[in-house]
């Protein structure tokens, strides 16, 4: 007759915990850089595309006239440089802002085309975008929200019945937003960066006017952000700065291009 093993709440926590943190070890980033990855990439694509849909349905769209002309002219030699299947959408509102979803969905707003002031800097957001999506920062960040809600519901177990227990699960809840959920987004807004750094340099356009790109992004915001430790995103100095550290590369690759004939010459339509 076998004899059951109970573990105390907090082991069987630890174990749990432990689990999920070993699967950081299963992926790594195109930069080297250790992910969790916890559901398959086919089933996140899908959630993707579903969700990509529903903002086309819900949202106005550019589909066509000089600014989704324009927007297809910088994207497409960075698309055939990825290779693969992409969707582009420009959607009609002035809000300064782009996004990427898996499945290979990359979302323009009307309002980003005045503050990209010329092809490279609209360049810069796309390319980083699709570096998102190769990266599979989506699949990242719900494995890492997942892992982090298990681990707060095994730590409240522990802590239900207890006096404190309100308070460990508010110190709790605290913690994992500063201390797991954020770093893991502003790590991947950097390798974002860098990635993207090179996708528009090998397509061809001027890496440096990312820097200025980034500028114009934070002036638009009014330069009132939160501390960087707070934020989802790198602060301006601490962005540059790593644009700055690869541009080396990124202006070595650019050359490549141009010898190779990819020299994009896409005109921004008047505002």
């Amino acid at each position: 007759m076998k004899t059951a093993i109970a573990f105390h709440p907090w082991i069987t926590g630890a174990i749990t915990l432990a689990i999920l943190a070993g699967l950081t070890a299963c992926a790594t980033s195109p930069t080297g850089r250790s992910q969790l990855k916890i559901f398959p990439g086919a089933e996140v694509a899908q959630m993707g595309t579903a969700a990509y849909a529903e903002m086309r349905e819900q949202q106005p769209l550019i589909t066509s006239g000089p600014m989704a002309a324009y927007v297809r002219c910088v994207a497409d030699p960075m698309i055939r440089g990825v290779g693969g299947d992409w969707e582009v959408t420009l959607f009609d509102d002035d809000q300064v802002n782009a996004f990427a979803l898996p499945g290979n969905k990359i979302g323009i707003y009307r309002g980003l085309l005045g503050v990209a002031e010329n092809q490279h800097q609209l360049a810069a957001v796309i390319g980083h975008e699709i570096a998102h999506v190769q990266a599979d920062h989506g699949n990242e960040r719900i494995s890492t929200q997942f892992a982090t809600q298990a681990g707060m519901e095994l730590a409240g177990a522990v802590a239900t019945g207890t006096a404190y227990g309100n308070q460990v699960m508010a110190a709790l809840g605290v913690g994992a937003q500063v201390g797991v959920l954020l770093p893991f987004s502003r790590a991947q807004e950097t390798e974002a960066d860098i990635i993207g750094l090179q996708i528009m340099a090998d397509a061809g356009f001027d890496p440096r006017e990312s820097i200025d790109l980034w500028r114009n992004m934070n002036a638009a915001a009014g330069g009132d952000r939160p501390p960087d430790f707070l934020s989802t995103h790198p602060g301006p100095t601490a962005r540059i700065d790593v644009l700055e550290e690869n541009m080396p590369d990124a202006l070595a690759r650019r050359e490549q291009a141009r010898a190779a004939g990819r020299v994009p010459d896409c005109i921004p339509p008047r505002q």
